[in-house]
């Protein structure tokens, strides 16, 4: 065939797309492909143990908080978790968690800007620094704040040998000392979260700014801050969820005005045997930790659409 011959020979014509037989409905068609199958087969497992030791335990838990004494239905529990020195505690675990959770974003802060600035083998072994105590048992490090924070431990040592106004201080048994533990458990999630935000951060952006006649705070403030805060408030979401739940140190460094719902759940439990309100209170802190994700969810929504705004524009 020649050149113009092939040129004007018209394309044949595509092949039409392959209609479903009828009858068949998506679920069908969809369960008759077979990398399909194999997909749902190698899911089959995951869903079973999310099943079993999440989704059962968690309604187990819902069912027996809305059982009455007499077996109805009620709503008893959760309305006597909202009165009296039931929510005292609720209110003084919400306090507790959001000043551990500032106070561990802002020690956080200050290391993870440190370390983000050392070269890489001094970094690692900050980080290191940070992280090892995480790994040590929560007991152990709570009896060092003990020995560290009490009467006579070696702060309150140190502060009345160099005559500081006031020493001794009261650090143990009060909101003061529950703060201070937990605070020192909940920083390596947060230097962690804002050590790995701040060394993705193009440092030749803070160049460009001084290089433009912007001072130290401008920068800090137009620029970086910016810039790191997706990571402040995931570490300091983070913070208040783990915190909210949290037993231990609490319950050892706190006083009886330090209650948290952890210890009044633990209370109700193995002194008053009292299931119904304890699962009631553990209902509110699962809420509470879905409200505090969906709370990180929508900001980090706000975040995406002021910068697709601001690129944009």
């Amino acid at each position: 065939m020649t050149m113009a011959g092939s040129v004007l020979a018209p394309n044949p014509a595509p092949a039409a797309a392959p209609t479903p037989a009828p009858g068949k409905s998506r679920l069908g068609r969809a369960l008759s492909d077979r990398r399909t199958r194999f997909g749902l087969l190698n899911a089959t497992p995951v869903v079973v143990y999310l099943l079993i030791l999440f989704v059962y335990p968690i309604f187990s838990t819902l069912m027996l908080s809305l059982k009455g004494e007499g077996g109805g239905f009620t709503f008893h529990w959760y309305t006597d978790a909202f009165q009296g020195a039931n929510l005292e505690i609720l209110l003084t675990t919400l306090r507790i968690s959001a000043e551990t959770s500032l106070l561990a974003l802002v020690i956080g802060f200050v290391l993870a800007s440190a370390i983000s600035r050392l070269k890489p083998l001094w970094a690692g072994l900050a980080m290191l620094v940070v992280v090892v105590p995480h790994f040590i048992s929560a007991l152990v490090r709570t009896y060092g704040w003990i020995i560290l924070l009490g009467d006579n431990g070696v702060v309150n040592n140190v502060l009345t040998d160099i005559h500081f106004p006031g020493a001794p201080f009261q650090l143990l048994y009060n909101e003061i000392g529950v703060v201070i533990g937990t605070t020192a458990v909940m920083l390596p999630y947060t230097v962690l979260l804002l050590y790995a935000v701040m060394k993705g951060i193009d440092r030749r952006l803070l160049a460009a700014a001084a290089g433009m006649g912007a001072g130290r705070i401008t920068i800090f403030r137009r620029v970086y801050l910016p810039l790191v805060a997706p990571g402040l408030v995931n570490a300091g979401i983070l913070s208040f969820i783990l915190c909210l739940g949290y037993y231990l140190t609490p319950a050892l460094m706190g006083g009886e005005k330090q209650t948290m719902v952890a210890s009044l759940i633990d209370e109700q439990v193995m002194k008053q045997n009292q299931w119904n309100g304890a699962s009631a209170l553990g209902i509110i802190l699962l809420l509470l930790t879905f409200a505090g994700l969906l709370l990180l969810k929508l900001l980090q929504s706000a975040g995406e659409a002021l910068r697709n705004r601001g690129t944009a524009s």
